[in-house]
Order: structure tokens, then sequence, then C-alpha cells
């Protein structure tokens, strides 16, 4: 998908961007938004394996265009496969700037996490 048009998923986490996660150009740390997808696929591979889970890998990650101060930043996250233990999720950035309408693709990214038990050992995803 181009950088804009629709997100592909579920909103899952919406947080403003603000001067402490930015650079001295104003520009926020790709680390930052990072954290952020990696939050919002964690969420929703939680509510798929019926508990806790663990990022496995970040197979890809694609930082398209700068997230400015004050952006509202929307995570959306779509499940691309199940397997035994592990869930592999697309995670799209979004942004919102201020006073503006039009969103925009920020980064792009293929999260895996796998379902553990409380030991933090790999569990089934169907186990609740």
């Amino acid at each position: 998908m181009d950088e804009a048009g629709t997100p592909r998923g579920e909103l899952t986490l919406r947080m403003v961007a603000m001067p402490a996660d930015a650079n001295p150009a104003g520009d926020i740390f790709g680390g930052w938004i990072m954290s952020l997808m990696d939050l919002a696929a964690g969420t929703a591979a939680a509510d798929v394996a019926h508990g806790r889970v663990a990022t496995a890998a970040v197979s890809r990650l694609e930082f398209l265009r700068p997230v400015k101060i004050g952006d509202v930043v929307c995570c959306y996250t779509a499940v691309e496969r199940i397997g035994r233990s592990s869930i592999t999720l697309n995670v799209e950035a979004w942004a919102l700037r201020r006073g503006r309408t039009e969103r925009f693709r920020v980064t792009d990214g293929s999260f895996v996490l796998v379902a553990v038990d409380e030991a933090g050992k790999p569990r089934p995803v169907a186990e609740g």
C-alpha cells in the first residue's frame, strides 16, 4: 500500500508525539515509533493468544516518513499468520498532523510474537 489511503487492520494504539521523543531537528526517534508498534503488536497478539506473549522477532520495519512533535501516531494491527505458538502481525503506524484531517502512513512492519506460559516458556496459542 502507498503512504496515503486507508490503514490495514484494527486501530490498536494512539499516542501523541511529545518533545521528549524527538531529536534536535524535531523528528521523532524511530525507536520510539518502533516501541509503540511493539506495544500494539503485543496487545493484539495477547488478545489472540488469550494470555501473555513475548516479541520474538521484527522481520521487517520500514520508516516511510518522519513523525513530528504533536503528531498523533495511530498503530493498526492485522494478524497475518497464527502458528502453533507464534502470531505474526503486520503493524502500520499512521500520523495525524495537528490542525489537519489527513493521515498518512509513516512506518510499516512485521512482528512475530510467541504465546508464553507463566514461566516464560512457549505454549500453544489455543491455550487460554
